[in-house]
């Protein structure tokens, strides 16, 4: 099956009164038709800022783009958002972190479903409201007649997220970018919301692109991962080959650092010591190396480029990566110095 999202060294930068912000720094991915890819990184990583510039969602003033993005074979780099407007919702989506923010406080939930059909598929108000009923029940808000005339603080966040995904899924998107959609609610919503959205993705045939800080968030519901760092993907892979084979050390301190169920009560969490790296001054060599176990002197002065792991779909930045000789001797001998 062939891309039909084709993202290729984009690059978006902002400029400040201390320098320019390389927030993402040089991105290629591709992504086919009915697949789901994992954007995963810490906050600062650069992947809602990657997410935004693939939906044109970003400011004209102080913002510098570059590279190619392909979508169905045309390029929407550097669109103007009057251009955008035919993609926006019909063809491309987003649902966005925050609802309570997303949402319009002032404006019952019906309206803000219909509203997208009214305006981008000259759709009666009567019928609009009758498919804002659909996608509630779609997206399994009980009782989905009496929500429709509700505002959304009337509403749990659980039902505030299914109504961005209603409305999010209102016009057909082929494409659905979904930004952090479960970090502001508890576990059990959570599963539900990335159940409910990896049903309506096998449904209508979409593609999608899930934003996480949370590798266990992407582990059943996801395709292929990227993983981002400093701006920039240092580890990309099907799925499964993911987690059966992290190479990148930065790759595997993001799993080292979920909460594990085996782990006795009270057990201090394990945290990636030091901070993201200043994308305006971004060190010399590899991004992560000032905060990775196994860095060397090459590490601090040469960046690494991605390279093959051997298997099929699955690169890696790294010159000592998890499970070579010096990255076990680096690991041991840390593990003596904290004994």
């Amino acid at each position: 099956m062939s891309d039909f999202l084709e993202v290729t060294d984009v690059f978006t930068h902002f400029e400040t009164p201390r320098g320019q912000v390389r927030a993402v720094d040089g991105v290629t991915f591709t992504l086919e038709r009915g697949k789901t890819l994992g954007i995963v990184g810490e906050s600062g990583s650069g992947k809602t800022i990657l997410s935004r510039t693939i939906m044109g969602l970003l400011p004209t003033r102080g913002t510098v783009r570059g590279g190619t993005i392909r979508y169905k074979g045309e390029e929407i780099q550097g669109r103007a958002p009057s251009e955008m407007r035919d993609i926006w919702g019909k063809q491309m989506a987003m649902i966005f972190q925050d609802p309570m923010s997303s949402l319009n406080p002032l404006m019952k939930i019906g309206m803000q479903i219909a509203e997208p059909l009214i305006h981008n598929l000259d759709m009666p108000k009567d019928q609009a409201l009758a498919t804002a009923k659909r996608l509630l029940d779609d997206v399994r808000i009980p009782e989905s007649v009496k929500r429709l005339n509700q505002y959304p603080h009337e509403l749990s966040g659980g039902m505030r997220q299914r109504v961005m995904i209603a409305i999010a899924l209102a016009c057909g998107p082929n494409l659905l970018l979904a930004d952090e959609p479960t970090t502001a609610l508890d576990v059990t919503v959570q599963a539900q919301i990335l159940d409910l959205l990896r049903e309506q993705r096998q449904d209508r045939n979409m593609s999608m692109i899930l934003v996480t800080h949370d590798l266990g968030v992407v582990a059943g519901h996801t395709d292929e991962i990227a993983v981002m760092y400093g701006g920039k993907i240092v580890e990309k892979a099907p799925t499964d080959g993911l987690f059966k084979n992290m190479l990148m050390p930065y790759t595997a301190a993001l799993l080292e650092s979920i909460p594990k169920m085996n782990r006795p009560s009270h057990t201090r969490l394990t945290t990636i010591p030091g901070r993201p790296p200043d994308l305006v001054s971004p060190p010399a060599g590899c991004r992560f190396a000032p905060r990775c176990p196994a860095a060397q002197e090459r590490c601090h002065s040469e960046e690494p480029p991605l390279s093959s792991a051997g298997s099929p779909g699955h690169v890696y930045a790294c010159w000592y990566p998890v499970g070579s000789p010096v990255y076990r001797e680096a690991i041991e001998r840390r593990a003596k110095e904290t004994v």
